[in-house]
């Protein structure tokens, strides 16, 4: 035997026990039985039970068990059928209660009935027929009668068997609430001239020990040629009905067809395999197929209903369907109150939580028209509280003064949450007052509210309230606001709440961009002493406004110049020229962005992407487009009203860049450029100016001299004279001079003046003069090791490399500057 004890709750001022103890006992058992010690398992001994006047409470107490108070066990009264009692309802129990007085106690026994193997299947019919057309095909499914097995668990019904034929097979299926039905499936055709009696028999078993079964037979009729079977358009149909419908009310309608003409194509309905009980509750019309209400449907007794249809054509051949019929509970049955315990009169000065009844409370309906909520008058200093399932411990909630009022009518209202709701009220005669006890509860935990960003100083943003279930000045709310903080500031100066009304006002305008949402949080606290309270979350979200317009991030607007998308003349269509990029920092469908071509210079060349902003050529560029192109583009964004931006795009349409700086130049730049270059190019060409003429000056000073000594020379016929002194600057020019290397340049221009090269050239160390350690004679740089030369060649040397010297040191020097000039400034530009 199995039992498990659970002591739950509590102790009242007059040591009131609550217990509860499991028995578990096989159906069947004899009379005096002992189905469990209770002294025992409540650790009571037989003295408490006889002073206690222990005794048994409940439906099934007085049919079932009985109390043997002098032995302290429970026995069997009556002989309990478990299929009697519970059907087809597991686990089965009964459950009642033990209370015994001085001091008052409380135990719930509940005892499970465990099924034992005391029924075989059996077939509602003692014969099965069949007339099946020997053109059934193969797979065709005939439902067979089901057998019932009142046991549950192993002991109910398991297994189906057929006996051994070579046209059928048998198939078994399973419902949903666990039993199970068989099909006879054709598995070979049938042939009426050679065998047109099939007789079978359908076995049915369970799964005791020892094992039961039941038989039926079956008898298949074989038809000619019928050899289209109906077939249902559903395979399951689902319906509802209310609980206590009216005989005859409509449920569904089942159709099946039948591909055959006449006789072999009518078709009729039946309910198959239906239990007995449902065949009073349930009809069919085996014409139309439509199921209704025959009797009076409980929800307390079944919630749903899960039938098998079977349609039958002239012919013999059958299908089957499933409908599933869902009750829905009515709230039909009113709670109903037994007073398990009641003390009365109590003593004034009886302290806090004194019991005074235990009241138990049932309902028969289901779900929420059998939730009970037990109440009593709010103006009576009492309170209620659930102790165990269904039962409801009524208890002082203040100190008792019989000097203010002696006696006190409660009544107990048991209230369902049907719809609409049943009740029953019981009055009990006592006396008793009232605490502050109830703290103040919000209609929310969290409050939401939304608030457009830049509103007015001292909007209303919303109201929280609280209630309080105490009366006077226990049940007065103030509400304050808890000290917390948005980044930096704290969040008073942001909101202010009413200490009467629970309104919150906010104090200054809301920034979407900056602040998104506020969370604070709000108190609510009663007047009472001490005062209780609680909290509320606050929740403000801030909508956003379309209160900025959307900013041009490319191209780049820059003031004073002027900056080109070149396209060229070769460019296909849907050529991207350029694309515009914007942003807008607000939110939603106000940063939805759409672009607009507002205006072009030719409207037919250019368009743009209204999502993407995309600037692309629409047709073929030619040659008569001009070359310069602007346009203005909008960018607008989806708010409501709607902002925008400009950017105006120049666009070339040329293939070269000087033909797009002819067409946008750049006037701050170029005055810049002109004024710089002009001052160059004069400077340059005053230096190279004076620079030629000393040159000239210079060559003709040596020229003059030579021909005055060439003269001198011829006319004395003696030796030349002493080479006088030269200057420093000519002496050793290609070795020690000012000038290290001397090279000579060849300036490279392109057309557009934009690039400028330098090619070095061979050194020209071998004509550059020198004089020798004494002053007397002239070598040149390859001729430093000779010693003697002829007159005539120093002669030559010295009149024609002199004059070499300028051009081949001075001038590519001046003219390397130059370049340098003009390159620079071309650089520049």
């Amino acid at each position: 035997m199995r039992w498990e004890i659970a002591l739950f709750l509590l102790c009242f001022s007059f040591h009131t026990v609550h217990g509860q103890i499991r028995y578990s006992v096989p159906e069947e058992m004899k009379q005096g039985s002992v189905i469990g010690n209770v002294a025992q398992d409540l650790g009571l001994d037989l003295k408490r039970l006889r002073t206690g006047r222990a005794r048994i409470v409940g439906e099934e107490s007085t049919r079932y068990a009985e109390l043997k108070t002098d032995k302290g066990i429970l026995v069997v009264k009556e002989r309990i059928d478990r299929e009697q009692l519970c059907g087809e309802i597991t686990p089965c129990s009964f459950s009642f209660e033990i209370i015994l007085e001085n001091p008052m106690e409380l135990h719930q026994i509940t005892v499970e009935i465990t099924d034992i193997n005391d029924n075989s299947p059996t077939f509602s019919k003692k014969q099965i027929s069949f007339e099946i057309s020997e053109s059934a095909t193969l797979g065709s499914r005939f439902v067979l009668a089901s057998a019932e097995d009142p046991d549950v668990g192993i002991n109910a019904l398991q297994n189906y068997i057929l006996t051994k034929n070579d046209n059928f097979v048998i198939k078994q299926h399973s419902n949903p609430d666990g039993s199970k039905y068989a099909e006879m499936v054709l598995q070979k055709a049938l042939d009426r001239e050679e065998n047109p009696q099939i007789s079978l028999k359908l076995i049915a078993v369970d799964g005791g020990n020892p094992q039961r079964s039941g038989t039926v037979n079956i008898d298949v009729t074989v038809l000619d040629a019928n050899d289209n079977a109906p077939v249902f358009n559903q395979t399951t149909y689902k319906a509802t009905v209310m609980e206590n419908a009216a005989v005859g009310t409509y449920i569904t309608t089942v159709n099946a067809t039948d591909a055959d003409s006449g006789s072999n194509g009518e078709v009729s309905y039946s309910f198959s395999n239906l239990k007995e009980h449902l065949s009073e509750l349930f009809r069919i019309d085996g014409h139309s197929g439509v199921i209704s209400v025959a009797g009076n449907i409980d929800f307390e007794k079944d919630k749903r209903y899960e039938i098998r249809v079977e349609v039958k054509d002239q012919g013999g051949l059958t299908d089957s369907s499933k409908v599933i019929i869902e009750v829905f509970d009515v709230n039909d049955n009113t709670p109903v109150i037994n007073v398990m315990s009641f003390s009365s009169p109590l003593s004034e000065d009886s302290p806090l939580d004194t019991t005074i009844a235990i009241i138990n409370v049932k309902d028969a309906d289901s779900g929420r028209n059998g939730q009970i909520t037990c109440t009593l008058d709010e103006r009576l200093p009492f309170r209620i509280k659930s102790t165990l399932a269904n039962y409801y411990t009524l208890v002082t909630d203040a100190l008792l003064d019989r000097e203010t009022k002696a006696e006190y009518n409660i009544s107990v209202t048991a209230t369902d949450s049907g719809s609409p709701p049943l009740s029953t009220a019981k009055t009990l005669h006592l006396r008793v007052s009232d605490i502050n006890d109830n703290p103040p509860v919000f209609d929310q935990i969290v409050y939401y509210t939304t608030v457009l960003e830049n509103n007015s100083p001292g909007t209303s943003v919303l109201t929280v309230h609280a209630q309080d279930p105490d009366s006077n000045q226990n049940a007065r709310v103030s509400y304050f606001l808890h000290e917390t903080h948005i980044g930096d500031d704290p969040v008073s100066h942001y909101i202010s709440v009413n200490s009467e009304t629970g309104a919150i006002h906010a104090l200054r305008p809301f920034d979407y961009e900056q602040m998104k949402q506020i969370r604070f949080t709000v108190k609510a606290q009663d007047g009472g002493s001490p005062p209780l309270s609680s909290n509320a979350t606050v929740s403000i979200l801030i909508q956003d406004q379309n209160d900025n317009a959307p900013q041009v991030l490319y191209p780049v607007q820059t003031a004073g110049s002027v900056l080109a998308e070149m396209v060229p003349r070769s460019a296909d269509v849907g050529y991207l020229v350029t694309k515009v990029v914007a942003v807008d920092v607000d939110s939603g469908q106000n940063a939805w962005l759409s672009y607009k071509l507002q205006k072009a210079t030719d409207r037919a060349l250019f368009e743009v992407g209204a999502q993407n902003g995309e600037i692309r050529t629409v047709r073929q560029v030619s040659d008569k487009d001009a070359v310069k192109q602007k346009l203005t583009v909008v960018v607008e964004d989806n708010g409501q009203p709607s902002r925008s931006a400009m950017v105006n795009i120049n666009v070339a349409v040329a293939d070269t860049f000087p033909e797009v700086l002819s067409e946008f130049p750049d006037p701050a730049h170029d005055k810049d450029y002109n004024d710089d270059l002009t001052f160059y190019l004069v400077l340059a060409l005053a230096v190279v100016s004076f620079l030629f003429i000393v040159s000239i000056i210079a060559i003709l000073s040596v020229k003059c001299y030579r021909w005055r000594r060439e003269r001198m020379f011829y006319k004395s016929g003696a030796n030349l004279p002493v080479i006088p002194y030269y200057p420093p600057l000519y002496a050793d020019v290609g070795g020690t001079g000012t000038l290290q290397h001397v090279y000579n340049y060849e300036v490279c221009r392109t057309t557009d003046s934009r690039k400028s090269d330098l090619k070095y050239a061979r050194p020209s160390t071998d004509s550059i003069i020198s004089l020798d350690s004494t002053g007397t004679h002239t070598l040149t740089h390859a001729q430093r090791e000779k010693l003697m030369v002829s007159d005539d060649s120093v002669d030559q040397q010295l009149h024609y490399k002199s004059s070499f010297v300028f051009y081949d040191t001075l001038l590519p020097g001046i003219l390397k500057c130059v370049q340098f000039i003009v390159s620079d400034s071309v650089c520049r530009y």
